[in-house]
């Protein structure tokens, strides 16, 4: 976890391979844009920084974090993509919506790594406000979308 002690997108550059020829899928939620904006920019820049072609990058997009499951699920099924990352922020708000999509989303895409056995990565902001996550999005500490990026590199080293 990101912290004020810790920047967790300065990461290990140990088990990073060649990724030049693999297929990556990006599905960004719509909701909260302002964050998954600066989630994607992180995540694609460090696809590129890695070796990533541009032309292996696909992005959809799905209108909240809640449907990044489905997503997901439809891009791990297409059998030449190698690596799912699942890019969304949910806000606490008044009510416990928060608590059912987070754990919603978190089985979901736990369920997509399993059935495809291809690593669908979870790089979804789950933050008391706004200010914490525009911190986790490029701010203060770090970006989860670069964070997200690499884990996906690193898991296809596995």
């Amino acid at each position: 976890m990101a912290s004020s002690q810790k920047n967790l997108s300065d990461y290990s550059s140990k088990n990073i391979q060649d990724i030049s020829n693999k297929k990556f899928a990006i599905v960004v939620s719509e909701w909260n844009d302002e964050v998954t904006e600066a989630l994607y920019s992180g995540a694609y820049e460090t696809l590129i920084n890695n070796g990533a072609d541009r032309n292996n990058i696909i992005r959809k997009n799905v209108p909240g974090s809640f449907e990044l499951t489905l997503g997901a699920h439809w891009m791990a099924a297409e059998e030449d993509i190698d690596a799912v990352i699942c890019l969304g922020c949910v806000i606490q708000g008044e009510t416990r919506h928060f608590d059912f999509i987070c754990d919603a989303v978190a089985q979901g895409i736990t369920h997509v790594n399993l059935k495809f056995a291809k690593p669908v990565i979870f790089g979804v902001l789950t933050t008391d406000n706004q200010k914490q996550a525009l911190d986790r999005a490029g701010g203060k500490h770090g970006n989860k979308g670069d964070e997200a990026a690499i884990t996906a590199i690193k898991m296809l080293g596995f």
